[in-house]
């Protein structure tokens, strides 16, 4: 069996992507509330997470439950549907996991 190797961004184009995604997130007046309480955080913690590798990457987490949020978040910044993924594998965290 051959394992599918997954693409991974540099650290700092992978917090690019991620803060890309999370000014669509915040944009989003539907979603964001609902981040925010899977998240616990408020919107003023938004504006100092956005240097935290962890919480950029709590951002892709969030999106990358839903196909269509991905859909919509990558169509929005003109972005190949595997980009969320590949960044969020360049960010804490992010390695990536084979179960054999």
């Amino acid at each position: 069996m051959q394992l599918e190797r997954v693409m991974s961004l540099t650290q700092n184009t992978a917090e690019t992507v991620a803060l890309g995604a999370l000014g669509w997130l915040v944009g989003n007046e539907d979603l964001l509330p609902v981040f925010l309480g899977a998240t616990g955080a408020s919107q003023g913690d938004l504006r100092g997470a956005v240097t935290d590798p962890d919480f950029l990457a709590s951002v892709l987490d969030f999106i990358l439950m839903d196909d269509a949020w991905i859909i919509a978040c990558c169509d929005a910044q003109g972005l190949p549907y595997t980009r969320l993924g590949e960044a969020r594998h360049g960010l804490p965290g992010g390695e990536a996991r084979h179960w054999t």
